[in-house]
């Protein structure tokens, strides 16, 4: 769960993003790209991470995605203010760490809990990681106005990561190399992840996961940038303004266990962006800050729950592929690249509501996708 912690560290640059915009005097499209140098990594690292899983061990890729997050962590403070490389290198190293954990953190999971118990851990380490990244704001925040420096929350969660590293590496877990019956474990290849994109229902529900983490980066990079240029509220203070959004997420993953519990994710589908699209149309005539948090919560509860209904389809009809699954849905997570630059050009040319239409354009999709996933499962039924 300290290593879920860990992994939600990754949300802290749709937050900073206006403060780095700020310090190093960037454009938007500029800073449009420092969430890319952290998301470009789920698409180059996650298969590789994977077979470096089966070479040295579940435990020792878990340290070593814990040794880079560690490192990532110093370089803000150690290049020193107003000069954009250390920002940019900071966050490709997180980018680096956090997709190698993703990648071997769950399956780690697995060496420990029994195999009816391990979906249930999962969706509470994605509580947890929803728990830091609901956090992280109000952590920078109070850097910011009461340590007089907003770059401390760096080191402040690099202390953390060390400290979690420290805690696996002297916790006993037993290997994986050799299941119960004594034959050795299936290892993932990077022809068996590749050739299942053949699949039109998996290749769907992939890029429905590269649009899932594009819109929830595009919500934390856009929701401070409308309160500032909108509703004029102080950098500070709008930089909180994602910590509603992360609420929002939070109870969402808390309560989707149950919610799943009763009803099959391709019928929930629907019924979530559906909900989600209203509430970022109201955007447009929110009359204050107030009435535009509201929104914010209402459409974070609804899209919560996109990457998990994405990949709990996916498993649901091919089974026997979760581990090429999963290592092609941890490498869609790159939607978190792409998103945002489009969203700083859409921002330079048609001011805050191209930051709207961006994130309704990845709504489309999502609704149309989820309309295909509920008749799917009515025919079949």
């Amino acid at each position: 769960m300290a290593g879920f912690f860990v992994m939600g560290f990754a949300d802290i640059v749709g937050t900073v993003v206006n403060q780095v915009k700020s310090e190093c005097s960037l454009d938007e499209v500029a800073a449009g790209f420092l969430p890319s140098m952290i998301f470009v990594w789920f698409f180059l690292v996650s298969l590789p991470a994977g077979v470096l899983s089966g070479r040295i061990g579940r435990k020792n890729t878990v340290l070593v995605s814990l040794a880079v997050t560690v490192a990532a962590m110093f370089l803000p403070l150690a290049g020193g203010a107003l000069r954009p490389w250390p920002y940019f290198a900071a966050f490709a190293l997180i980018g680096i760490g956090n997709t190698i954990l993703q990648a071997a953190l769950p399956a780690l999971m697995g060496n420990v809990v029994p195999p009816a118990l391990l979906a249930s851990r999962i969706a509470l380490g994605q509580f947890v990681k929803a728990v830091c990244a609901a956090l992280t704001p109000v952590f920078i925040y109070v850097a910011a106005s009461a340590m007089g420096n907003w770059r401390l929350v760096f080191p402040i969660y690099g202390v953390v990561a060390a400290a979690t590293a420290a805690w696996l590496m002297l916790s006993r877990i037993p290997d994986e190399w050799e299941t119960s019956d004594g034959l050795a474990v299936p290892r993932t290849t990077f022809g068996s992840c590749f050739a299942l994109l053949r699949n039109p229902l998996i290749l769907a529900l992939t890029v429905g996961i590269f649009f899932a983490v594009g819109l929830d980066v595009g919500f934390s990079v856009a929701i401070p940038e409308f309160l500032k240029t909108v509703y004029k509220v102080d950098v500070n203070m709008a930089g909180t303004g994602p910590t509603v959004y992360f609420v929002g997420k939070t109870l969402a993953t808390a309560a989707g266990a149950a919610l799943f519990a009763r009803f099959s994710p391709a019928k929930c589908f629907p019924w979530s962006m559906g909900l989600c699209i209203l509430a970022v149309v109201a955007f447009f005539i929110c009359s204050g800050p107030v009435a535009f948090l509201c929104c914010v919560f209402v459409a974070s509860v609804a899209s919560a729950n996109t990457f998990v209904m994405c990949m709990g389809i996916a498993l649901d009809k091919l089974p026997e592929k979760a581990n090429e699954i999963t290592s092609l849905m941890v490498m869609a997570i790159a939607g978190g690249a792409v998103v945002p630059p489009v969203l700083g050009f859409a921002q330079k040319c048609a001011g805050s509501t191209g930051l709207v239409w961006v994130l309704l354009a990845c709504l489309v999709y999502q609704a149309v996708l989820s309309v295909s996933m509920y008749e799917n499962a009515m025919e079949e039924k």
